[in-house]
């Protein structure tokens, strides 16, 4: 093909400088008929039109197999469908043996046949501080050496395009706060506006038009804020398009290649700093002149303050076994020995799991997130050690514990007593009453003298509960006697003698 270069050096030198078909093919290495079509066309460009075949030699026994693939994706969702690449490996694994570009040939030519154009969209434009949008993804990554399916939080302004991005294990309504308290502390405010899909932590029932009914605790994390909730239109994707986009974006920027983090809170960390550094270069696409961090900061001064964190939890209630142990999302979790046999209250938070007992916390954890995990308080169990001594040493809530400082350097040295696990029972049962400082303390100096026992540590903590020495009480100036007093020895005779003489009498 022509290129318009070429075309447009051929029409100088015929109609400019008046040179012949013979000397404008010599010169430009063409032949004199492509000098003559140009010549006669009179056009600056030509463009070539590949007539669709209608005969495919080696997809033709793959074609009722290709038009069931493109059937079927008409009925599925968008993250259902494959795509034609996809399409292409399998029928190549059915024996399809020819190239991509005739598969994609053809499935043009069968969308057109069946009417499947180009949909059209309305661009929007948001002001400052009118609204954000929300909705996850689910990407995976490799978390201390497992791979692992996170389901990642996406939060976008929709004025300035300032991104927020979270990794989580789930998608549960806790976490579905956790995001919005780190996402609005970290804009320092919140939009007038949050515009989520159908999502069944927000909400309860879908009604006709954009009527909702928003789940309880959802709607009292939007009143928090001070934001009115919309819901998109089922499978209406485009209604929050931006956050849409910026999912794809950082799958692909990103996710690929496969991340790899020791943990959650490596991976999230990480995930801020990209989104701030992202903000900081790209062009927003509305005013290239400044870039989205840029805009951002314009658009902080009128975004609705931010109102401190909300209290996300998920709450449940539960009974506590004989062995201190709570159930809550199939793992367990450990509680003060003096709760067992009464029901308390679960906190589920995004990270950890707060038990209370009558308004008192009896238990505080880091959540966990597998099935079958026990999580063990070792403090919990110290008030049973004091009638079951010997479980210091296989007790399941002991093992591996390190106690520190002087307080573990004494129990590595009674530990090679006799009574030594009896005498450790009892330094850990006077921390309950004391506190660890004042052990530590009691167990220092016993430490210095070199007489590390449970008596002696005790007699210190003894000494230490003593109340100070009242202040010495100043005799008024009128009270001060003029006369010392002089110790005369004869008195006491002459009492003696008066004494006797009584007597005999």
């Amino acid at each position: 093909m022509l290129i318009v270069e070429t075309i447009a050096a051929i029409r100088r030198d015929h109609f400019k400088d008046g040179k012949s078909i013979k000397a404008i093919a010599r010169t430009r290495g063409v032949s004199r008929n492509t000098v003559r079509k140009v010549l006669r066309r009179d056009e600056t460009a030509f463009r070539y039109d590949r007539q669709a075949p209608t005969v495919y030699p080696k997809l033709g026994l793959f074609q009722a197999q290709l038009e069931a693939l493109l059937t079927a994706r008409l009925s599925q969702s968008r993250r259902e469908r494959l795509t034609l690449m996809r399409m292409w490996d399998l029928l190549r694994d059915a024996g399809y043996a020819g190239s991509y570009d005739a598969v994609r040939r053809y499935a043009q030519r069968w969308r057109r046949a069946h009417g499947q154009v180009g949909t059209a969209y309305i661009p929007l434009t948001f002001d400052p501080s009118e609204a954000y949008q929300f909705d996850w993804s689910h990407e995976i990554v490799v978390l201390g050496g497992v791979t692992t399916t996170v389901k990642v939080a996406h939060l976008r302004l929709c004025h300035s395009r300032m991104p927020f991005v979270r990794a989580y294990p789930r998608e549960t309504q806790e976490m579905v706060f956790d995001a919005h308290n780190r996402a609005f502390a970290f804009y320092r405010g919140a939009c007038g506006r949050g515009i989520y899909d159908n999502m069944k932590t927000a909400v309860d029932a879908v009604f006709v038009g954009k009527a909702r009914q928003f789940n309880r605790r959802f709607a009292q994390l939007c009143s928090h804020f001070l934001v009115e909730p919309v819901a998109c239109t089922p499978a209406a994707g485009w209604e929050k398009g931006q956050v849409e986009n910026q999912v794809g974006t950082i799958r692909e920027r990103w996710f690929t290649p496969r991340l790899r983090f020791a943990s959650y809170a490596e991976l999230n960390a990480w995930l801020l700093d990209q989104g701030v550094a992202s903000a900081r270069r790209q062009p927003h696409p509305d005013d290239p002149t400044r870039t989205i961090f840029e805009v951002f900061e314009a658009e902080w001064a009128a975004l609705i303050p931010y109102r401190g964190p909300f209290e996300g939890s998920r709450l449940q209630i539960g009974t506590v076994s004989k062995t201190c142990l709570v159930r809550f999302d199939h793992n367990r979790y450990s509680v003060m020995a003096r709760a067992v046999g009464r029901p308390v209250e679960i906190a589920a938070y995004a990270e950890r799991v707060v038990i209370r007992q009558d308004g008192v916390i009896i238990g505080e954890h880091a959540r966990r997130f597998g099935r079958g995990q026990t999580s063990y308080d070792p403090w919990h169990y110290v008030p049973v050690l004091s009638r079951k001594p010997g479980a210091l040493r296989n007790g399941a809530p002991f093992k591996g514990w390190v106690l520190p400082g002087a307080v573990g350097r004494v129990q590595r040295q009674l530990t090679r007593l006799e009574d030594g696990d009896r005498q450790v029972v009892t330094i850990l049962s006077a921390v309950l009453s004391d506190g660890l400082g004042a052990v530590e303390a009691a167990c220092r100096e016993a430490l210095a003298a070199g007489v590390a026992s449970a008596d002696v540590i005790l007699n210190v903590l003894a000494r230490q509960r003593e109340p100070d020495r009242p202040p010495d009480v100043l005799t008024p100036g009128a009270l001060a006697l003029r006369a010392a007093p002089v110790a005369n020895w004869a008195r006491y005779d002459n009492l003696r003698e008066g004494a006797v003489c009584n007597g005999m009498s």
